[in-house]
């Protein structure tokens, strides 16, 4: 029996030098990301030991049975060094996934799942992203080298066994009882603790402040949680369906009294343009063009990701999965977005992004979503401008957009998704001492971006279709670095510039405090226009009095309607703020203010039923 414990004592130090290596990732995590979360973090590292415990139970299930399964022949010296091997494999590799977080968290605010490893919709240029990451981030590479190395010396090994003597009867009973119950506490430890269900990801909000669930969680749980696994959507049920509709229905009827103008519309999403990056002299001509133009100081992004924001802003349906939509189950359902409508109105509609064909799977969403072309990489025409690592400059492509919108029958519907401020933030070699460099990775980027849409726009108004042309400008999200607290809270981190441009209307201007999101284009283009429908939108028209806000992250749902922002975890609301008096979310009304948070509360509730169920039936269409 000696020789048995000293084999379960050997996976006990085994399990809890990789505990303490997780907690050593958190606490790098945390110093790589120590701006994104509010003090104390003595909650969230306590939470975490739950969260650690239950990823490195399910990973060590296996080492489990082979340290603990009765048998001399687990003494054997090669039994030993491969069992160290194998645990030091498994162990290393999910370890190391924690490292990706480190930096990327940055870009997605939450942890990486099974999805975003696989680079689910990036497939086409995730190698040579790889290779950029591991450039610009060396110092990751070399810090997992020296753990990787530190861990596989720090892994006890099994001390020289007593001399083997016959085990008798009872002692095979004894292991043998030992080792249902090392593999029963395992499993325990694997699905959390005694609860009713499993430790998911969801869990994490009840640890430390409300923007906490990222620090508490590790990145092996969150993959592990979503490893091979096609997000399902089924209907909470909170209403029956009268109750619903009264709450609330998607179904938009826009009625007007006016002949459509038959004016063109151009979309223009400007990558990583957060609304930190304005009136700080990254964008002169955006911050000008603001003053020209009907601007929504309060606009918000409906995701995080880039991904995100191509359904938000076209088809008016938010990111409200776990996964994005286009790479979701639910990616061929039936939208009738805005291109499909324009295009049954007499539009020629066209698509253009300068990455590589395929990136982000843009290229057939767009087929989803109405659009008769697109335009990527491999059609452009121009001077060479292939930055090396992403796509097309935005100052070439930009001008080449102009080019092909000159060729297109009016009224025309166009899109187009910019680039060059996206990660590794290549900017051309003869413009490296032209734009300021300001404080943030970022900030030069997304100067140069804004001149090339000065360039664009300067080129624009030579054109004969410059004057009959509405210009909306929007974000895909925010940017990775914000340097201002008011931009690192939930709110903040979702707050993008969304504004209408018509060159031809100088009444069409101001400043307007409305909370206007991405899904809010597709009802309010649509009004300006003219054009008498029924549609299902999840946004409203910018002359809606209705006033809310609704995205997803961290697996919480986040809603701002009028003053307030309320954090719902699908089951109950966790916190509500009053954002414009408190914006940096110091105080939790939810205790106080309970009649406001209840009627936020139904509100949510309706809305993401509403959004499961007709995702569920594919019923986006009228």
């Amino acid at each position: 029996m000696a020789n048995y414990y000293k084999s379960l004592a050997l996976f006990a130090k085994r399990i809890l030098l990789v505990l303490l290596v997780y907690t050593l990732c958190r606490i790098l995590f945390l110093a790589f990301n120590f701006g994104a979360f509010n003090k104390p973090f003595l909650s969230a590292f306590f939470g975490g030991l739950r969260f650690d415990l239950s990823a490195i139970a399910y990973i060590n299930l296996l080492f489990a049975f082979l340290h603990a399964v009765p048998g001399k022949f687990k003494y054997n010296a090669l039994y030993q060094k491969a069992l160290k091997i194998g645990f030091y494999c498994v162990n290393i590799v999910f370890i190391l996934t924690n490292f990706v977080d480190f930096e990327y968290y940055k870009f997605t605010g939450r942890r990486s799942t099974f999805g975003l490893l696989t680079a689910q919709g990036m497939e086409h240029e995730i190698g040579g992203l790889i290779g950029s990451f591991l450039m610009e981030f060396w110092y990751l590479l070399l810090i997992a080298i020296v753990l990787a190395i530190v861990f596989y010396k720090a892994i006890p090994i099994l001390k020289r066994p007593i001399p083997a003597v016959r085990t008798s009867k009872m002692d095979y009973a004894k292991q043998t009882v030992l080792f249902i119950g090392i593999m029963i506490t395992t499993i325990i430890f694997g699905r959390g603790g005694f609860q009713e269900k499993p430790l998911r990801i969801i869990d994490s909000s009840g640890y430390g402040a409300l923007n906490h669930s990222a620090l508490v969680l590790n990145t092996p749980f969150c993959i592990l949680k979503t490893l091979n696994q096609k997000e399902t959507l089924r209907s909470p049920e909170y209403f029956s369906k009268e109750e619903l509709d009264q709450i609330f229905s998607p179904v938009i009827s826009i009625t007007s009294d006016k002949e459509p103008t038959k004016q063109n519309v151009v979309l223009i999403i400007l990558e990583s343009f957060g609304r930190e990056n304005l009136g700080i002299g990254a964008t002169p001509f955006l911050d000008s063009l603001i003053t020209k133009s009907y601007y929504f100081e309060n606009g918000f992004a409906n995701g995080k990701l880039s991904i995100d924001a191509v359904p938000s802003t076209l088809t008016s349906i938010p990111s409200l999965l776990k996964q994005s939509i286009i790479t979701s189950s639910y990616s061929v359902n039936k939208v009738n977005g805005l291109p499909k409508i324009l295009k049954d109105h007499g539009y020629e509609t066209s698509f253009f992004h300068g990455a590589f064909n395929g990136s982000q799977n843009f290229d057939q969403y767009s087929i989803v979503a109405g659009f008769e072309n697109y335009y990527g990489k491999d059609q452009y025409e121009g001077p060479e401008a292939f930055d090396g690592r992403w796509g097309i400059f935005d100052e070439e492509f930009l001008q080449f957009f102009n080019k092909k919108l000159t060729t297109f029958q009016q009224p025309f519907f166009s899109t187009i998704f910019t680039v060059s401020s996206h990660n590794p933030y290549i900017i051309p070699e003869r413009y490296k001492d032209k734009f300021p460099k300001g404080k943030t990775k970022i900030y030069e980027s997304v100067a140069y971006s804004d001149y090339a849409l000065k360039q664009f726009f300067e080129a624009a108004k030579k054109e004969a279709w410059y004057k009959n042309t509405v210009f909306v400008i929007t974000a895909d999200h925010t940017s990775s670095e914000p340097t201002s607290e008011i931009y690192k809270t939930n709110v903040g981190k979702f707050r993008i510039p969304i504004l209408f441009f018509d060159p031809s209307n100088e009444n069409f201007v101001g400043k307007h405090m409305k909370n206007f999101q991405q899904i809010d284009i597709l009802p309010s283009v649509l009004d300006y226009l003219g054009i008498s429908t029924t549609s299902i939108s999840y946004g409203k028209s910018y002359t809606s009095n209705k006033d809310f806000v609704v995205y997803y992250l961290d697996n919480i749902y986040h809603l701002i309607d009028g003053d307030y922002y309320l954090a719902f975890d699908g089951t109950k609301a966790l916190a509500l703020y009053n954002f414009k008096e408190d914006p940096l979310l110091k105080k939790n009304l939810l205790s106080t203010e309970t009649e406001k948070a209840k009627n936020l509360e139904k509100f949510i509730k309706a809305y993401i039923q509403s959004f499961n169920e007709r995702m569920i039936e594919n019923n986006l269409t009228l």
